[in-house]
């Protein structure tokens, strides 16, 4: 294996938060008075920020609306929820098929590993707990731990930071061009990984060392 690090996005890269997700959004919509959107709707935002998600299947940019839906998504299934909600996108939350088994390889390798997500890092911490997976990651670095999300190279550049990794020896590997921006920002090489809503083509303007239809794949492509 020719890298010494490999990071990863979080939704659609390693896991799929889908059912909490799209609970989170019918319940913001619903806050405002908007019809709530379908899953598949819900899906092409994920990989942005809220506000973005909510602005991209609206078209509304006022700030205070925004605000609005924001909070009612963490209060009722985000950081600040409790009960049902909150239990909905902790345990509610599958890892991928191949996941636990690509970062057990990797673990086992001695090669490094993060996740580096615009999901809350506790959340994502929370989540691996519960899977019991959570000795498989070196790092998690949340949207909610950096000032500047993703494409912005920020949470890249700290995990390369934290584990005394240079750039040019991790592979960045994500599901959307969010994700392949981001690697070329912070000087990794990236792996597209087409677990989510984002096709093939649509990574054609980025350098990928590599397109994974899936984990399994990826894991056979990396000798892992």
């Amino acid at each position: 294996m020719d890298y010494r690090g490999i990071f990863f996005d979080f939704d659609y890269t390693l896991g799929d938060s889908t059912p909490a997700i799209a609970e989170g959004y019918r319940l913001g919509f619903a806050a405002l008075g908007l019809e709530p959107p379908g899953v598949d709707q819900v899906r092409t935002t994920v990989g942005h920020t809220l506000a973005d998600g909510y602005a991209m299947l609206t078209g509304d940019h006022d700030l205070s609306r925004q605000e609005v839906f924001c909070r009612t998504f963490q209060e009722t299934v985000g950081v600040k929820a409790g009960g049902e909600g909150r239990r909905l996108m902790i345990e509610g939350t599958v890892l991928l098929p191949g996941a636990a088994e690509l970062l057990g390889a990797l673990k086992h390798a001695g090669v490094r590993t993060a996740v580096v997500s615009t999901k809350p890092g506790d959340t994502i911490r929370r989540i691996f707990d519960y899977q019991g997976r959570l000795d498989l990651v070196d790092l998690v670095v949340g949207g909610d731990e950096v000032q500047h999300t993703k494409p912005n190279p920020e949470g890249l550049r700290l995990a390369l930071e934290q584990l005394s990794l240079p750039a040019e020896e991790v592979l960045f590997c994500g599901d959307t061009v969010i994700d392949a921006a981001t690697a070329q920002a912070g000087g990794c090489p990236f792996c597209a990984v087409l677990n989510g809503t984002t096709r093939a083509p649509a990574f054609d303007r980025f350098p990928c060392v590599h397109i994974a239809p899936d984990l399994t794949e990826l894991k056979t492509w990396l000798n892992a």
